[in-house]
């Protein structure tokens, strides 16, 4: 009897630790791949488990990425300024520079960059599709460029696409602007595009021009301060995040137009990929130089891939990665 007693009990306990073996594993592989949920005002994005981004649409200036988060689901790639206010060494200037976003400061003279009392607003229409994935995930939205007086200018379509990759984190921002009511003039600005703002400790320096501690460099082999406005394929940013030394690539796609664009990279840590600056960045006394004409009906198209890796360009291999980006990879 008591034989058979402890085979019971070695039975149980192994037929205990099986079901503890499938529950984790079950769980484990609920949890892998790209989760995207949609939430009232944001899309909470995750991979593995873990918080990536969230991607704000409503109630906000123009919809925008914040936090975006490194693997550990917790080591902050953006400022947080001012969407979180009081974290030490952070400044608190350019409030408009949310996480990453794409704006513009003047579209047939209405700013949809700043947030001034003159400003406009890109607001959310409707998403054309959610979708999670193992190792993608998809997040297709319309939005309309509302001005100050309430009249719809123009309209776009971002089709984003969040990888789940060991090495790193990345995310795949196609836009499409279109002249939906009228023609419309994307004119020559420095305060344009593809940006976003970097954490205080990746930056090169304050605005005091002390030193941060952070560095850029082109694909052209420019560096820090002489990044901008320069022409190039991609830019990197790198330095440390909490206590982690990590970067970030931002790439322009050979498909774009005015491919290698041109970069409004601020020491103080704003980066954006900017197609409209021409006069600004090339220093000419046209004020059309750079401007961009899409008549009513018509579109214009842009590719951006952001990579967030560890160590510098080198380590985290920026310039393989564009490639594979130029490849449709």
């Amino acid at each position: 009897m008591r034989n058979l007693m402890t085979v019971q009990r070695a039975v149980s306990i192994l037929a205990a630790s099986i079901l503890l073996t499938l529950f984790t594993t079950t769980a484990q592989a609920a949890d892998e791949g790209v989760k995207i949920t949609r939430l009232k005002d944001r899309l909470r994005v995750e991979i593995d488990g873990k918080l990536f981004t969230e991607y704000r649409f409503a109630d906000v200036p123009r919809p925008f990425f914040y936090p975006v988060n490194w693997l550990d689901g917790e080591t902050g790639m953006t400022r947080n300024y001012p969407m979180v206010e009081g974290v030490k060494g952070e400044e608190t200037d350019h409030k408009h520079h949310r996480g990453v976003w794409f704006a513009h400061r003047h579209v047939s003279g209405h700013d949809f960059w700043g947030e001034t009392p003159k400003s406009g607003k890109i607001v959310h229409d409707k998403f054309l599709e959610i979708k999670s994935g193992k190792d993608t995930g998809v997040i297709r939205h319309a939005t309309k460029y509302i001005s100050l007086e309430g009249k719809q200018i123009c309209s776009d379509v971002r089709e984003i696409r969040i990888h789940r990759r060991p090495e790193g984190r990345m995310l795949d921002f196609n836009v499409t602007v279109k002249a939906t009511n009228q023609d419309i003039v994307m004119e020559d600005d420095k305060d344009a595009g593809m940006g976003i703002r970097i954490p205080h400790t990746m930056k090169v320096s304050y605005r005091s021009k002390k030193a941060a501690g952070g560095h850029m460099i082109n694909s052209e082999g420019d560096r820090d301060i002489d990044c901008w406005g320069k022409a190039a394929k991609w830019l990197d940013a790198h330095g440390m995040a909490g206590d982690k030394h990590l970067g970030v690539a931002i790439m322009d796609h050979p498909d774009n137009p005015r491919f290698p664009t041109w970069w409004h990279a601020r020491t103080y840590g704003l980066i954006t990929a900017n197609a409209f600056g021409k006069r600004h960045f090339e220093r000419l006394k046209d004020p059309t130089a750079g401007e961009l004409k899409i008549a009513k009906g018509g579109s214009r198209s842009w590719k951006y891939r952001f990579y967030w890796h560890e160590g510098d360009e080198k380590q985290g291999k920026v310039e393989q990665r564009w490639r594979e980006f130029a490849a449709g990879k």
